[in-house]
């Protein structure tokens, strides 16, 4: 059985409606910024709760759009340092300047001691990641602490589609969110990204900054130093098709994680993250633990190449400050995140994973991890 780290899904009877949709652009002409586009952001925006949704080209872009209109230039932006490239990336091309925090190890998001510890004068915002989709349970005190210090808050939700806290959707506690939907998330638009937002300022600038800072689509008066960060139609067709599945998929996932939670009960050398209380996770990622002494080279490759299972990429494997292209923010102490980043692994999920494939993976991870030597097995034998 070949099990790959990630599958991309659509039932036969979507890719039907998207093509017929597509088939309509290509004979009207409407390509871009039509009603697909703004069908796309009012469902978009009455999924997470707010009360606006801006499409854009990408994730990165959902990001840097709002760090441009908080006007970060010069600023100081907290950055938690395990998180995807693309979230200090944004930072730096709004010309803003990153300061790293350490992760929280009970939900591998910003850890609040750190956050508290690192805010200075010159720090003008927050950005908190829901890594894997995973809410964390601190949200109002990182909230609280936003608004003692007169901080804006900006959440990176690119994993977060449709996971919430008690009740209450990833997006929809910040100043601002931002939504990916490359082709690896839990729904994808092939490529795009979403900005949600309930400040009607944010709304509006993030219209002008998209279509190349014009103040209006039909004119080329251009009065922001935008650039071209708009969704194509097509993008949004398939966007909306992939949205009205959300909750199936997510639904679906979480069976598979169900089952990944039993199994690894009996399997020695790993043990399954698990979940705050209140967390509804959409399991972007399905996060495990590997004791100290196990090598996730050796078993990624021993499962890749015996058993033709292809774990899922990290969330993540080297935190920021450890990035070369990071190197002048990367002051400070991280204990939490390098120990995380070095030892997790994500077993693989997909929409329309079966039960069986899923069984499968279990019994691959439980059998290379026996076969494969340990730093402990490797210590006793020179001993």
């Amino acid at each position: 059985m070949m099990i790959p780290p990630v599958k991309i899904y659509f039932p036969d009877e979507d890719r039907k409606q998207i093509l017929t949709a597509i088939d309509e652009c290509l004979r009207t002409g409407q390509l871009t910024l039509g009603k697909y586009v703004k069908a796309f952001e009012d469902k978009f925006a009455k999924m997470v709760g707010t009360r606006y949704a801006i499409a854009v080209n990408s994730g990165t872009s959902s990001i840097e759009i709002p760090l441009r209109i908080f006007g970060v230039k010069g600023k100081e932006v907290i950055v938690p340092t395990n998180t995807f490239f693309a979230t200090p990336g944004a930072v730096l091309h709004a010309g803003g300047r990153v300061r790293f925090v350490d992760a929280d190890p009970q939900t591998f998001s910003i850890d609040v001691e750190s956050l508290r510890e690192a805010i200075g004068p010159e720090t003008v915002g927050v950005i908190v990641v829901h890594i894997a989709g995973i809410v964390t349970p601190r949200m109002t005190e990182i909230q609280e602490i936003c608004k003692e210090h007169g901080l804006w808050l900006l959440e990176d939700a690119a994993h977060a589609h449709g996971a919430s806290y008690y009740g209450r959707m990833a997006g929809a506690f910040g100043r601002a969110a931002s939504f990916s939907f490359f082709p690896t998330k839990v729904i994808t638009s092939a490529e795009g990204g979403v900005i949600a937002t309930n400040d009607v300022k944010v709304y509006e600038e993030a219209l002008i900054y998209r279509d190349q800072g014009k103040a209006e689509s039909s004119s080329n008066f251009h009065t922001r130093l935008g650039y071209n960060w708009r969704m194509s139609e097509p993008h949004a067709i398939i966007g909306i098709s992939q949205l009205a599945r959300l909750q199936e998929f997510t639904v679906a996932r979480s069976r598979i994680a169900g089952i990944y939670d039993r199994g690894l009960k009996d399997i020695p050398g790993v043990q399954a993250f698990r979940l705050p209380e209140g967390c509804l996770s959409n399991y972007y990622k399905y996060i495990a633990l590997l004791e100290k002494g196990v090598d996730r080279s050796l078993l990624k490759k021993q499962l890749r190449e015996r058993y033709q299972v292809g774990l899922s990429g990290e969330v993540y494997d080297v935190p920021c400050h450890q990035q070369p292209i990071f190197r002048p923010y990367s002051a400070g102490e991280f204990p939490n995140a390098e120990d995380i980043c070095r030892r997790h692994i994500c077993l693989p999920i997909y929409s329309n994973m079966t039960d069986n494939e899923a069984e499968y993976v279990l019994f691959a991870l439980k059998s290379a991890l026996v076969e494969i030597p340990t730093q402990r097995n490797r210590t006793a034998s020179v001993a």
